[in-house]
């Protein structure tokens, strides 16, 4: 399965070559997917991802249930 497909599809990421030269990217804004990744794989964690980013709660758990399936 191709994550950044189905997120797309989802409308949870965009990437447009006007928003950070086509880096995926929550809609919206201009934090990068990788940035998510980065928290998870990471010291930081999901907790202190939602602390640092509390408008992208609601796309986080989306994200998590894609990843699940």
């Amino acid at each position: 399965m191709d994550i950044q497909k189905v997120l797309r599809d989802r409308q949870i990421i965009s990437s447009d070559p006007d928003i950070m030269s086509r880096t995926p990217v929550f809609v919206g804004t201009r934090v990068p997917l990788q940035t998510f990744f980065d928290y998870l794989e990471g010291e930081a964690g999901l907790t202190e991802f939602l602390e640092d980013f509390p408008h992208l709660q609601t796309q986080v758990l989306q994200i998590l249930e894609v990843i699940e399936r």
